[in-house]
């Protein structure tokens, strides 16, 4: 055992920056489907339902059931025409569960960060320890990497006990966000299919060009406003990612082209779900933003030091990317 145990007994430090936290999930950016929902709107839909198993399944679960009564219940009880009551619903299902969850999230990531400056001084006396060790043991350097790494694992996991801030709690968000938005896309779906009851409701529950909300935008104004809103949120997101690595620029470039892909998907399926996909993007958006005010870090209590003006801030860096494009 090293004497550095001893050394930073109560001191505990961290993997590399690179297994931090992985923000893989856009704040806000709630329309991030992955290849799960292939839905297609009336017909079409009526035959993935009757040949497809994982549909059929998906469309009969638990979830799904309980994403219908809600909806129908919200429209019951408000009187609204669907349109309405299908984004009153996006922004009670946004705001009372995913909006903590990104809170819950902040929190987690700020102390992580916190975190940097102990552990930036106990890496350099745990490298000491390992290398004075090392000459007394005659370690070879793939035998000292080994100690190193095994220290420091056990090192970090006394790190997250000690200030409560596992990263898999900062995933938290994205287990319950995406399933809760493919259980509401497939519960619009499968109310706007012939053989539901409610589907003579939602095709007169529409509004202005997308008054039939059973079958797909024509205009294809839904899914244009979906994407360009998606990759709002993509250019707030990159942003705060001074200095990125050529993997995360990769990842991001593939979001923006997942963010247009999205235009052509959300044409294909009913209006009401392009609608639902379009009402949680601003929403996810507006609390997004609404998570940066200064007043809210200081109500969350957030550790690491934030901008006093953060949409000045937002607005400057667009400006300044924008004159670089251009």
């Amino acid at each position: 055992m090293l004497r550095v145990g001893a050394l930073v007994k109560t001191s505990v430090l961290q993997l590399p920056a690179r297994e931090l936290v992985r923000r893989s999930v856009l704040p806000g950016l709630s329309s991030v489907p992955s290849s799960a929902v292939r839905t297609v709107s009336n017909s079409s839909a009526g035959d993935a339902a009757g040949g497809g198993w994982w549909y059929s399944s998906l469309s009969d679960s638990a979830p799904v059931h309980l994403c219908e009564y809600f909806l129908v219940s919200v429209q019951q009880v408000s009187g609204l025409p669907w349109w309405l009551s299908i984004m009153a619903a996006t922004v009670t299902v946004r705001t009372v569960i995913t909006l903590p969850l990104a809170a819950y999230q902040m929190i987690i990531i700020s102390k992580v960060e916190a975190l940097q400056v102990e552990i930036a001084e106990l890496a350099k006396r745990l490298r000491y320890e390992v290398s004075v060790r090392a000459t007394e043991k005659g370690w070879t350097e793939k035998q000292s990497r080994f100690q190193f790494k095994k220290n420091l694992r056990r090192l970090v996991t006394q790190l997250y006990i000690r200030d409560n801030c596992h990263p898999f709690k900062a995933s938290l968000l994205v287990w319950v966000q995406l399933p809760l938005w493919i259980s509401l896309s497939l519960t619009l779906q499968k109310l706007s299919l012939e053989q539901s009851e409610l589907q003579g409701e939602l095709a007169a529950g529409g509004a202005l060009w997308f008054s039939d909300l059973t079958v797909p935008d024509s205009t294809w104004i839904l899914p244009v406003c979906l994407g360009l809103t998606n990759l709002v949120i993509v250019e707030v997101f990159s942003l705060q990612r001074v200095g990125a690595s050529g993997i995360q620029r990769l990842v991001l470039n593939g979001i923006r082209g997942f963010s247009l892909l999205m235009i052509p998907i959300a044409a294909m399926v009913p209006s009401s779900v392009a609608l639902y996909w379009f009402a949680s993007s601003l929403v996810g958006f507006s609390h997004n933003l609404l998570l940066r005010s200064p007043r809210i870090h200081k109500i969350l209590q957030l550790r690491t030091q934030r901008s006093q003006t953060p949409y000045r801030d937002l607005l400057s860096a667009f400006i300044s990317k924008y004159k670089k494009w251009s």
